[in-house]
This record gives C-alpha cells, sequence and structure tokens, in this order.
C-alpha cells in the first residue's frame, strides 16, 4: 500500500470517527450566573451540579432543592430565575437572528420561575412559549413570574 494511500484511509477513518462526536453536540443556550443552594442540570438524564459559568444546553432541565435558588441568563439576554423546589426544563432555544431563525419554548414543571423577555421575544414574540402542565402562555415582550404546583 502506497504512503498516500494509507494516509488518505487513516484521515477518513479519523473523520468517521469524529463525526457522531461532532454531530451530537448541542449549542449553548445560556449560562448560569447564579447558584445557591441545592441546584442542578438534568442532562440526558444525568444529574450535574448546577455552578456559577456553567452552560446550559437546550433540553437541560433545571432544579432547585428546598435551599436551592438559580439564575440564567441565555443568549439573547433572556433571564430566568428559580425560587427553592423549582424546576424548568429548556425544551427549545435557537437564536440566530442573522438567518432569521429564532425559538424559545420552556416549560415549568414545578414551583416558581421568573421570566425576563430577551431578544428573541422582540424580534419575534410569537416564537416564545412558556409552558406549564397545564396552560401555554404566549409572550410579547414582558416580565412574569409563574407558579406551578403539583401535588
Amino acid at each position: 500500500m502506497t504512503h498516500a494511500l494509507r494516509t488518505t484511509c487513516l484521515l477518513m477513518l479519523l473523520v468517521g470517527l469524529a463525526s457522531p462526536a461532532a454531530a451530537q453536540q448541542t449549542p449553548a443556550a445560556g449560562r448560569i450566573k447564579l447558584a445557591s443552594g441545592t441546584v442542578s442540570i438534568v442532562r440526558a438524564g444525568n444529574q450535574l451540579p448546577a455552578k456559577v459559568g456553567e452552560v446550559v444546553l437546550e433540553a437541560d432541565a433545571l432544579r432547585t432543592g428546598a435551599d436551592g435558588r438559580l439564575g440564567v441568563t441565555l443568549k439573547d439576554e433572556t433571564r430566568i430565575s428559580l425560587a427553592p423546589n423549582s424546576e424548568i426544563r429548556v425544551d427549545r432555544f435557537l437564536y440566530a437572528p442573522s438567518e432569521g431563525r429564532l425559538a424559545f419554548t420552556m416549560r415549568i414543571l414545578r414551583g416558581l420561575a421568573a421570566y425576563v423577555s430577551g431578544r428573541i421575544a422582540r424580534l419575534a414574540p410569537d416564537a416564545v412559549r412558556l409552558e406549564t402542565p397545564t396552560a401555554i402562555v404566549g409572550v410579547r415582550g414582558t416580565r412574569l413570574v409563574i407558579r406551578v404546583d403539583v401535588p
């Protein structure tokens, strides 16, 4: 086998091995700005400690315990705060304004969550949805607090 053929085969093998990992990477939706008490990120079924500076990805769930408080800022400057005993999930986050691709869906599963809209709500108000187990809230650029009591 010639040197050029071996090199080509090796490069093809490396590209093939690297592609699945690259395809699985999810871009960051935002970062944790405040974390105190018992707080965690649930990512792909794994519970991770939530620390200041930690990246938040689309499909992440954020949880606080009885003594926990959490603050997150998303890339479009949306701000989310969680009170103790709360949980939300970032179901969808897409912020590519130059391409006209904007979307944000957050599901409040339990507890108390404060929301301050960011650029997505200003640029495309219909692209923002806040969901609870019993309601869907459309956002037109606002600040609000949602409480979800779970029996």
